[in-house]
């Protein structure tokens, strides 16, 4: 019996050895993104790191529910009463490597801090899911930036992001507080930002059911090494408008809602 059993398994040996070692695979796909190479670009020697810009986005939670086509989704937790972050998304990007997954365990030390500052506001969107599809869908683009190669790096990045531009405060020093009465003029509200966030930042707005213009997100953008002002016009690609928003029209009253908890979807009736 053992005499007709050996060769199967002599044969099976020899087939299992001539498979591609998954983990070498994967681990090759890695390197290649840290190092600016993809796929079968990674043989050609051609560089992945083909965009110029970043677009760090923060958005405000009292006109969230306003961007969404189903606004009951929405949810906001009553520890959030300021910007949170949105994305830091490569401009120019069409589509990124499926080879990089992330863990909870990558991003476990920032974790309190991310639910501050980047939580989740869909009810059936936990924070860590919104999180990693941040980083599947912008996070690996950028990883072929030395300081940017792992979701802990992008991350910490983010929140280090969020510190510096605290718009919340740039506002509240002005006078540009939340109000359902009060609209304020988009000029006002870009010179107020301008001398932090550079004159190519862009304010963005959702209209509400009563045709109202309501401020919805800030984007900034930002060259490989973080300095304000990269010209993220010249790359466009999707990356630039990927949120439902638009740019708030310079000639109509700009509204700066209110949070509110109790009522998300309609913060001012």
């Amino acid at each position: 019996m053992w005499r007709s059993v050996l060769p199967l398994l002599v044969g099976v040996s020899l087939f299992l050895l001539q498979l591609p070692d998954y983990s070498s695979t994967q681990e090759a796909l890695w390197q290649d993104y840290k190092h600016g190479l993809r796929g079968s670009e990674a043989h050609d020697k051609k560089h992945f790191c083909t965009w110029n810009c970043l677009l760090f986005t923060l958005q405000w939670p009292g006109a969230f529910c306003q961007s969404l086509d189903e606004r009951k989704l929405c949810s906001i937790p009553q520890s959030i009463n300021k910007w949170t972050i949105h994305g830091l998304w490569p401009v120019k990007v069409f589509h990124c490597c499926k080879c990089w997954p992330m863990f909870e365990s990558d991003v476990q030390e920032l974790d309190a801090e991310l639910k501050e500052h980047w939580p989740s506001l869909l009810k059936d969107q936990p924070s860590f899911h919104f999180w990693r599809q941040e980083w599947e869908k912008h996070g690996v683009c950028a990883a072929c930036v030395e300081g940017m190669n792992s979701p802990f790096r992008y991350f910490q990045i983010c929140l280090k992001l969020r510190q510096q531009f605290d718009i919340q405060k740039l506002l509240e020093d002005a006078g540009v507080t939340p109000s359902c009465d009060r609209p304020f003029k988009l000029v006002e509200v870009q010179q107020v930002l301008a001398q932090h966030l550079g004159d190519k930042h862009e304010i963005q707005c959702v209209t509400d059911p009563k045709g109202r213009e309501v401020w919805f997100q800030v984007k900034i953008p930002l060259s490989h090494n973080l300095t304000v002002g990269c010209d993220h016009h010249a790359d466009g690609g999707p990356g630039w408008n990927s949120s439902h928003g638009h740019p708030c029209p310079p000639q109509a009253p700009l509204y700066y809602f209110p949070i509110d908890h109790q009522q998300p979807q309609r913060p001012c009736g």
